[in-house]
């Protein structure tokens, strides 16, 4: 019997979970799997192994592990594996199936478009986008923020479009926001690459409040429960079950 396990990041934060859990609940109903759980890598529960053995409880034999995740780094290559070769060793008899992050995708680039857009703000000539990602020690993060930058540059005709990073990579957010500030810019436009409310959001929101500037700083809404973000997790999903042999845990 066929189970689906939503693998969400997690955090401290009571309205990022709920977000989190929100989204996945709209992705479940639009699948016909009677088995699907939802469990958290970190702060906060269920956790892999209860998510788990919830679903091994109720009946299921074989298991798509789907981790709600942007991009491919450590959480990823690393932690999931690392957690379900553990729980593979108790359940032997279980089959699992390991789907993929969203990674970079057009639709997924245009939703940040339409985020600049629903600000309402008429931009200026001068205006400049900060794409703000959340940054990791494998080098393909990098490449693929500054891939979504590049797009999103083209697709929206600004004249400048930089990245930036919440951690491990450079520049880091901060000082991007410095040098954006103290350039010949009327307006910049944040745009966070960030797929759920929580810490880090809160994070830019503070340190764009501490900046003292006669600019025009715009915040934009992070992706969020949109429908091609729906659509992309869901096609995960269904991929784990037209190419199984590609997706196992090893």
């Amino acid at each position: 019997m066929r189970g689906i396990l939503y693998v969400s990041h997690g955090s401290r934060i009571y309205e990022a979970r709920k977000e989190a859990e929100s989204f996945i609940h709209s992705v479940r109903a639009q699948i016909d799997v009677e088995l699907q759980e939802i469990c958290f890598l970190e702060l906060a529960k269920p956790d892999l192994q209860q998510g788990v053995k919830t679903l091994v409880d109720q009946g299921a034999t074989e298991i798509s592990v789907i981790p709600v995740l942007l991009l491919s780094a450590g959480h990823y290559f690393r932690d999931i594996p690392e957690e379900m070769n553990t729980i593979n060793e108790k359940y032997p008899h279980i089959k699992f199936l390991y789907g993929k992050p969203l990674g970079v995708q057009s639709r997924l680039t245009n939703i940040l478009k339409e985020r600049i857009q629903e600000t309402g703000i008429r931009a200026n000539k001068d205006a400049k986008i900060l794409v703000v990602g959340r940054g990791s020690y494998n080098p393909q993060t990098e490449i693929d923020i500054s891939s979504i930058g590049r797009e999103l540059k083209e697709s929206t005709g600004f004249d400048y479009v930089d990245v930036c990073y919440l951690a491990a990579c450079r520049p880091s957010f901060e000082d991007a926001l410095q040098q954006s500030l103290e350039a010949e810019h009327s307006q910049v436009f944040i745009v966070p690459y960030l797929w759920f409310t929580g810490v880090l959001e809160k994070y830019i929101e503070e340190k764009i409040q501490n900046h003292s500037t006669n600019k025009q700083v715009v915040l934009c809404h992070h992706l969020g429960n949109h429908p091609a973000m729906q659509e992309a997790l869901k096609e995960r999903v269904y991929e784990t079950f037209k190419y199984p042999l590609q997706l196992y845990i090893s």
